[in-house]
């Protein structure tokens, strides 16, 4: 028994000068690529063409998401909401969508 204990053995899980690094939030990394908003400042056009997910889930099925939802506003204003960042604003803008009586949505 005392042997055992003579020659334990320590393990480390993680490389010790891991802790030194800063993590994925200090460096400002997502779990996501797509969930990244520019360091520099884009189009309203940028952002629309900007993917966040292009995958198949866990159903296999494929899904696409888009990193910003273009919102167009009643006085003509657009705006690029992101999916992550905006998500309240995003949900409050679905929240007013209305049909008319052809089926077409109304958003306003």
């Amino acid at each position: 028994m005392k042997e055992q204990l003579d020659n334990k053995i320590e393990q480390h899980v993680s490389p010790v000068e891991d802790k030194n690094k800063p993590n994925v939030k200090e460096q400002g990394f997502t779990a996501n690529p797509g969930d990244r908003i520019a360091d520099e400042p884009q189009s309203l056009e940028e952002k629309a063409k900007q993917i966040a997910v292009d995958s198949a889930d866990i159903t296999g099925d494929h899904i696409t998401v888009p990193t910003y939802f273009v919102v167009e506003y009643p006085d003509g204003e657009k705006k690029a909401l992101h999916h992550v960042k905006d998500a309240e604003e995003i949900s409050d803008v679905i929240r007013q969508a209305r049909l008319d009586e052809n089926g077409n949505r109304i958003w306003w």
